[in-house]
């Protein structure tokens, strides 16, 4: 949804994009505005209030925002990903959890209210106080259907957001729908795409046994990338628009192989040793380099950061389109500019 942005609503958007990284506040509303007409920050808020998107632990053990159509048909799918990134996060710590006993006691304590994962360590420090707590409360995290409580907020939901326990009717384990979301969304993509942006793996027999229904194409690289047979695949000519992206954006984490959007020589000035991901920008469909906002007193000033020259067309379709990002940003500041 970058060639041209859609009038869609909130809804339809993430469901198109198999739903979106949002473990901090803010990159999802940016996300949205670059790819829709007329997108405003209440727009999703509403969808978040009437829980026809809701907020969860997903894909790679981080929260997303998902269609809960698709949280309801999937999240079955993603548990075992979550259950090998307990392992891998936690290592030998895991050991000394007992689960059973850890996840029936964060059960009843959820079932008595809202709460925050702040507090929610909180509490289980009461009860485990010689306890790797920090451990307890992920193991907590990845096995319970917890979901953010909307609040009335038009611009970002809060840091330390409110969580509930959900009893919903949830799908049973289901990788071909997976698939065929993912690469709805993502295709041509190859298996190691898929494992890397949903964090399963041994995913090669479940695209072996559905390539009656995707078809198959072969990259410069010799890789098999596989899609659905009515996918968009644009011609290689087309033109792609300057666009910004924020942190953590889907453009950037949902494929193992980045060389298609992103030089591998420019990939660490864009993930950092720490695992965040910076906020980029787009000239015809690929990262040239990351951006960054400030405000002070009335001025909004969105920087750029590129990786090499840009030439004037470029930087004028870039001030343009950054204008823009800092008016969504700070639209009651008197003056937006870029540098």
């Amino acid at each position: 949804m970058l060639l041209s942005r859609h009038k869609a609503s909130v809804t339809d958007a993430i469901d198109r994009l198999a739903g979106m990284q949002a473990q901090e506040a803010k990159p999802p509303f940016l996300g949205l505005w670059s790819r829709l007409q007329d997108f405003t920050r209440a727009d999703l808020v509403n969808a978040l209030r009437e829980r026809t998107v809701i907020r969860a632990t997903l894909m790679r053990g981080t929260l997303h925002l998902m269609t809960k159509k698709d949280f309801l048909r999937l999240r079955g799918a993603i548990q075992p990903a979550l259950d090998r990134g307990l392992k891998t996060v936690l290592r030998d710590r895991l050991g000394a959890i007992d689960l059973p006993t850890l996840l029936a006691e964060a059960v009843a304590w959820f079932g008595e209210g809202t709460h925050t994962f702040d507090e929610m360590r909180v509490h289980l420090a009461t009860k485990w106080p010689k306890a790797d707590i920090r451990a307890l409360a992920y193991a907590a995290r990845l096995n319970l259907q917890l979901v953010m409580v909307p609040t009335d907020a038009l611009w970002a939901f809060p840091g330390a957001a409110d969580f509930a326990l959900v009893d919903w009717k949830f799908a049973p384990l289901d990788l071909e729908a997976l698939v065929m979301r993912y690469l709805g969304a993502f295709g041509p993509a190859s298996v190691a795409d898929m494992q890397s942006w949903s964090g399963l793996d041994k995913l090669q027999a479940t695209f072996d046994a559905m390539r009656s229904k995707l078809v198959v194409f072969e990259s410069e690289k010799k890789r098999e990338l596989f899609d659905l047979p009515k996918g968009l695949r644009p011609d290689e000519d087309t033109e792609a628009p300057a666009r910004f992206l924020p942190e953590f954006d889907n453009f950037v984490l949902a494929h193992a192989d980045r060389t298609r959007f992103i030089d591998d020589e420019h990939r660490g000035k864009v993930v950092t040793k720490n695992l965040r991901v910076r906020a980029t920008f787009l000239i015809d469909g690929r990262v040239v380099g990351t951006w960054t906002i400030e405000r002070k007193k009335a001025t909004a000033t969105v920087t750029l950061e590129p990786f090499g020259k840009l030439t004037k067309a470029d930087r004028a379709t870039l001030e343009e389109e950054g204008v823009g990002v800092a008016r969504f940003y700070e639209p009651d500041a008197t003056k937006h500019e870029v540098r």
